[in-house]
C-alpha cells in the first residue's frame, strides 16, 4: 500500500483555506496511487492553541460541514485522509463547565468512502495544550485494504509505550501527525527509533512555517521497520512525498 506523508503553512485560524490545501493535496496523492494521506498536528486550524482557546469557531464536529471538500477529494481519489484539527468532545471542561474550549487535538480519519473511519484524541498534551484540550482516554486504530494503522500526535510519540501496543495490536503503520520545528530532535531521536524497536512503519506528517510553537521544518516523510528513511519531502516546499507500506 501506498501511503502520502504532507506538508504545508496553515493558514492561522482559516478552517476553509486549510481544508482547500487538505483536499487539493489529498486529490494529488491519490492522483499517485496513495491510499493514506497524512496531514500534520492542528493542519486544519494552524497550531495555534490560544487562538482557537479565544475563537470557539474554530472548534470542529466529526461530521462538520466545512470538511465536505475533503471528504469529495477521498472519494474522488478512492484514499483515506488522515487530518486534525480541535474538535468537540462529549463535554465542556470542567464540573462548572468552565475554561478551556471543550475540544480534543483530534486526528479524524476520513475513509476512501468519505465516512469517518476513526477518531484519535491526542492523550499526552503538551504545554499550553492542557490549557486549552481535553486529554484522550484510547489508542486510535483503523483498517484499510487488511492492513492495520495506528495514529499519534506529536508529543504522543515521546511515550515509546504508544508504539508499544501498536505493534502488539497487530498494527504495521504509525501515523504520527506532528508540529515539529528545526531544533526538535524527534527526527533522529523519536520517529526512527520507534520504527526500529517495534518494527513498525512510522509515517509522519509535518508543518512549515510559522505557528504559535516556532517555525515548522517540514521534514515530512517515513521510516521503514529498521529505522531508516525511506521517503523525505525536504524543508523547502509545500507538497508530499510517498512511501510504501507491505
Amino acid at each position: 500500500m501506498i501511503l502520502a506523508a504532507t506538508q504545508f503553512a496553515p493558514v492561522a485560524g482559516d478552517v476553509d483555506a486549510n481544508v482547500r490545501t487538505i483536499a487539493g493535496l489529498v486529490r494529488a496523492a491519490g492522483a499517485e496511487g496513495a491510499r493514506v494521506v497524512v496531514f500534520a498536528e492542528l493542519c486544519l486550524t494552524g497550531y495555534e492553541p490560544s487562538l482557537i482557546r479565544d475563537s470557539p469557531a474554530l472548534v470542529l464536529t466529526e461530521d462538520d460541514p466545512r470538511l465536505a471538500p475533503v471528504r469529495e477529494a477521498c472519494r474522488a481519489v478512492g484514499a483515506a485522509a488522515v487530518v486534525n484539527g480541535p474538535v468537540r468532545t462529549a463535554g465542556p471542561r470542567g464540573e462548572d463547565g468552565a475554561g478551556g474550549s471543550g475540544a480534543g487535538i483530534t486526528t479524524l480519519v476520513i475513509g476512501p468512502d468519505g465516512s469517518l473511519l476513526a477518531r484519535y484524541d491526542k492523550q499526552h498534551l503538551y504545554g499550553v495544550e492542557a490549557e486549552v484540550f481535553e486529554p484522550g482516554g484510547a489508542d486510535g486504530r483503523f483498517t484499510l485494504d487488511g492492513v492495520r494503522f495506528a495514529l499519534a500526535t506529536c508529543y504522543d510519540n515521546r511515550f515509546p509505550e504508544l508504539a508499544e501496543r501498536a505493534a502488539a495490536d497487530g498494527c504495521a503503520a504509525y501515523l504520527a501527525s506532528s508540529v515539529l520545528g528545526a531544533d526538535n530532535d524527534s527526527f533522529e531521536e523519536v520517529y526512527p527509533v520507534r520504527a526500529r524497536d517495534f518494527g513498525l512503519h512510522v509515517v509522519l506528517g509535518n508543518v512549515l512555517g510559522p505557528n504559535e510553537d516556532g517555525t515548522g521544518v517540514g521534514g515530512a516523510g517515513a521510516w521503514g521497520p529498521d529505522g531508516e528513511r525511506i521517503a523525505d519531502a525536504g524543508s523547502g516546499e509545500p507538497g508530499f512525498v510517498l512511501a510504501e507500506v507491505g
